[in-house]
């Protein structure tokens, strides 16, 4: 086994364990390819591809066969060919005496022994294979060997996706989803419900709906009589075929006794995701589960709703439409929309396991319920993923800083849980010494046997996502060779678990989650340990090295992946995830031991969770801090094209970062150049950049189909007038502007493009006031605004016609609207907060989203003569064509600025708006044309800065 050991049976240290072992590894990837290629391919592909590789392997193993029988007829010489040679360490690693190889492949070496081994790479197994054998000679024996693993590899993964897929596009379900047909279903559910995350479309905000993955048992199309109802036969899904039934489907599959209808009612197994409308408006803050008063009118009518309190393995009869999944290559065979303000009707309940498993989370959910809000949203995710607390805004914190990974649960949650069974991990074959394992007296075979039950319990309590199947499949690996006292290599460890989960479920293999925990993990078992070894010979300390390698090779490994889905590359997650590791075993552990105390004693359970709250407060300010850094990443193409542009970035600088290395210098200026860039100090930036311009008095942020907008008022210090539709945009444009302080923010009316950014406004600022519209629609969105003012304390008032305020040289008037009592308007943007502003010699119109027959009004108030000839007008409703042309002209502005969104389905701003204003005179420019705006100056000397 160590031939370099001197010893027959190999050294005894766990560290002299020879050269990784990667023949699994090019059966596991061609596996891996074959099924994310095979699932939603046509049946001839499929059956090509299982033919063409089984015939090619055959052949393989057939030549190897009769080698082997002429070998065995001829006394056991070899015909042709050389003996098979030992192979030698890997490149690197170190001999018995301490000394390193550092053999090139292909290259032969001595042993201690006085044996002759070669270096081989595993990754050149097929492609010699193939070139020998198109050359006309034999390759050698374990090459055909490994190129038949590959070949039997993709035929067996190609058979597995196939038949999934064949199965996912027959029966009864696929075919009542393209009539968009409504049905009765009985389905059983296979994952725990979750709400949606609330959008802004146009105004308003979408509706909260509940998301429920499960799979149809029997089904029955809605509504019919007779035979014209019959939706399957003797082919459908599974074999099963069609029963004639009259009435409905009973609590347990039985048929009633009476009834008008005559249906057909189809036995299948098909999965589906349900979507179950909750008929209540969502919001832009989150909060389900336990949010408090900070938590949404619509999600809190979720949250009440019982179909959040289902649990996998309930079976339920539903009556929904059927239709077919937006995107092709989807794991579900329809969508079933049902309408869920009543109560789900349970026809079975959970299983016993995940009876125990809810009844576990729940506990938890519960001890951390007295914790600060931060804690009690992240201290679920972190032991069981339970995320449904957690707010968009810490939710895209932790994005930001490519933190998320340790809201999912994942291999760290199970290595740590396995330690404290085993011992650490990273003393390989003496790990089973430590532990509670030993301490209890348990030999190895119970120790893996209870490493077994832990990892199953595990998988249950946290739920079969990707990566948690393939942190348990690799431990279970690695229990089994325990247990069979062979010995352990993590490499082939991960193989098996990638090649054995594709088979058993091909749909991973087009799984990004899947993908992304594959290769941090293999970026741990292979890059980090040289990059660590390399840093601890520069004098690093052994500790820190470990986890700045780790950190940094799992973001090198995973940040191509990571930017096809966010077009973002993070500039401050090494740091970050170097910050926040210190916090996660500890958050783990004690979560865990909530976890486990909260049905037995929920005192100790709330003292443990409290005790966890310190870490887990710590990962938040990290990600806050991470995120709040105005150069923390970099827009990049979110394609598989810019991924590939950032491999190539990746492959060439990570030679240069290893000279720089050895050149403490030129890594200090590169280290001050990355500090600069990622904290961007106002100063330096403004000198770069441009912006904002010096003597700014008015800007308007770019934050697409919204208002966002800022009237300087003092160093640092502006009056904010609407929030736009995302927090993200509008605090991005605020830390750009320098405001941190906000005397008074205005929220013109409560449309959400208007007021669904507020959270990002009141991010680490000041805010003195909110002042709003007397209009409380849409009501949903005006309890939002006054939520979000009471838990942090602001003042809410009303703003009314005949109001006046300064602030230094800054002084603005209430214009609109009138004072109540007074008549409400049709529409919300007639009750829009107007305001004629002054600041020094600039007069500025923000006229929020007035429609026409409030600018009538407006023309006939007393206050027309002070709006002859204002010199920047914000136009009102995002440039739309409802305009009062008398108002325009009246107006005569000199500047005209227009808030919308690139492509907008609007057609803002309308041309003949646009035409309009340039016919009285007006420059006109759009934020989604030019960035966001920044006005200086006044008269002639009115100038304008994009960003």
């Amino acid at each position: 086994m160590h031939a370099a050991s001197g010893h027959r049976l190999g050294a005894s240290h766990p560290r002299q364990e020879g050269p990784a072992d990667l023949r699994l590894v090019p059966p596991a990837l061609a596996a891996w390819v074959t099924a994310a290629l095979a699932v939603d391919a046509s049946a001839a592909w499929v059956i090509g591809c299982v033919t063409l590789c089984l015939a090619a392997a055959g052949v393989l193993l057939w030549d190897r066969f009769r080698v082997r029988r002429r070998i065995r007829r001829g006394g056991g010489r070899r015909p042709a060919e050389r003996p098979p040679e030992p192979t030698a360490p890997r490149a690197g690693t170190r001999t018995p005496t301490g000394a390193r190889t550092r053999t090139p492949t292909g290259a032969r070496i001595r042993t201690p022994t006085g044996a002759r081994i070669r270096t081989t790479s595993g990754a050149r197994t097929l492609a010699q294979t193939l070139t020998r054998t198109l050359a006309g000679s034999r390759p050698p024996a374990w090459a055909r060997a490994s190129a038949a693993a590959v070949l039997l590899g993709a035929a067996a993964a190609a058979a597995s996706a196939g038949l999934h897929g064949a199965d996912l596009r027959r029966g009864p379900v696929p075919a009542l989803a393209r009539q968009d047909a409504t049905v009765t279903a009985e389905v059983r559910v296979t994952s725990d419900p979750r709400l949606t995350r609330p959008r802004v479309s146009g105004d308003h905000l979408t509706r909260t709906t509940v998301l429920i993955r499960a799979e149809v048992r029997r089904i029955a199309r809605a509504g019919t009589t007779g035979g014209t109802s019959m939706i399957g036969g003797a082919g459908t899904m599974g074999g099963t075929g069609a029963t004639r039934v009259t009435g409905a489907i009973g609590p347990t599959g039985a048929t009633g006794a009476t009834g008008a209808t005559e249906a057909v009612v189809t036995r299948t197994r098909t999965p589906v995701l349900m979507l179950v409308d909750t008929g209540t408006p969502g919001q832009a803050s989150t909060g389900v589960r336990g949010g408090g008063d900070t938590t949404p009118r619509g999600q809190e009518a979720a949250r009440r709703s019982p179909w959040l309190d289902l649990l996998p393995s309930t079976r339920l009869r539903v009556t929904g439409r059927l239709t077919l999944p937006l995107a092709g290559g989807d794991d579900v065979a329809a969508v079933l929309r049902v309408r869920g303000r009543a109560a789900p009707v349970l026809v079975g309940q959970p299983s016993g396991a995940q009876w125990l498993a809810g009844r576990l989370r729940a506990g938890l959910r519960a001890a951390t319920d007295d914790l600060p809000a931060d804690a009690r949203a992240l201290l679920p995710g972190l032991v069981v993923g339970d995320t449904s607390r957690i707010t968009p805004e810490l939710d895209e914190a932790f994005k930001d800083t490519d933190l998320a990974h340790t809201l999912a649960v994942s291999g760290s949650n199970l290595t740590i849980l396995l330690a404290l069974l085993l011992g650490p991990p990273g003393l390989a074959q003496r790990a089973e010494r430590r532990g509670l394992a030993p301490r209890l007296g348990l030999s190895l075979r119970t120790t893996a046997l209870l490493g077994g039950v832990l990892t199953v319990g595990f998988v249950v309590v946290c739920r079969p996502d990707p990566s948690v199947l393939r942190a348990a499949a690799c431990g279970a690996v690695a229990l089994l060779a325990l247990a069979t006292g062979r010995r352990r290599s993590l490499i082939p460890a991960l193989a098996t678990a990638v090649l054995l989960l594709v088979l058993y479920d091909p749909w991973l293999a087009r799984s990004y989650g899947f993908l992304l925990s594959v290769l941090a993990t293999g970026a741990l078992l292979t890059l980090a340990p040289r990059w660590s070894a390399a840093l601890r010979r520069r004098r690093v300390p052994a500790r820190l090295a470990e986890a700045l390698a780790a950190a940094a090779a799992a973001q090198v490994v995973c940040a191509p992946v990571v930017v096809v889905l966010s077009g973002r590359v993070s500039l401050v997650a090494v740091g970050c995830n170097l910050l926040a590791e210190v916090a996660v075993a500890p958050a783990t552990v004690l979560g865990f031991a909530a976890l486990a105390a909260a049905p037995l004693t929920m005192a100790v359970a709330k003292a443990l969770a409290w005790c966890a709250s310190w870490p887990t407060g710590w990962l938040a300010d990290v990600a806050r801090a991470g995120a709040a850094l105005p150069g923390g990443g970099v827009d990049w193409p979110g394609s598989w094209a810019g991924a590939l542009l950032l491999a190539v970035v990746t492959v060439v600088a990570v030679p240069v970062g290893r000279r720089l290395l050895a050149r403490p210098w030129q890594c200090g200026v590169c280290a001050v150049l990355l500090l600069l860039v990622v904290v961007q100090p106002p100063p330096l930036t403004r000198v770069i950049t441009g912006w904002p311009p010096p003597g700014w008095r008015y800007a308007m942020c770019d934050v697409g189909q919204g208002d966002a907008t800022v009237l300087a008022a003092g160093a640092g210090t502006g009056i904010v007038v609407d929030a736009g539709p995302d927090p993200k945009l509008v605090d991005h444009c605020l830390r750009a502007l320098g405001i941190s302080r906000i005397p008074l923010l205005v929220l013109t009316h409560f449309h959400a493009d208007h007021v669904a950014g507020l959270p990002g406004v009141l991010w680490g600022r000041s805010v003195g006031a909110i002042e709003t519209t007397g209009y409380d629609e849409p009501a949903d969105q005006a309890a939002f605004v006054r939520r979000e003012a009471a838990r942090r304390g602001i003042p809410l008032t009303v703003a009314a016609a005949g109001e006046e305020r300064r602030i230094g040289d800054l002084a603005w008037q209430v214009l609109w609207p009138p004072p109540r009592p007074s008549p409400d308007p049709d529409d919300p943007n007639d009750a829009s907060v107007t305001l004629l502003v002054r600041s020094g010699a600039l007069r500025l119109l923000l006229l929020g989203d007035l429609e026409p027959p409030a600018q009538q009004e407006l023309l006939r108030s007393a206050e027309v003569a002070r709006l002859v000839g204002v010199d920047v007008l914000k136009v009102a409703h995002h440039g739309s064509a409802h305009q009062s042309p008398e108002l325009l002209r009246l107006l005569a502005p000199r500047l005209a600025l227009i808030s919308c969104g690139t492509h907008n389905l609007y057609g803002h701003p309308a041309p003949g708006t646009v035409a309009a204003l340039r016919a009285e005179g007006a420059a006109v420019l759009r934020t989604d044309r030019d960035g966001a705006l920044a006005v200086t100056g006044a008269g002639h000397e009115l100038r304008v800065a994009r960003d």
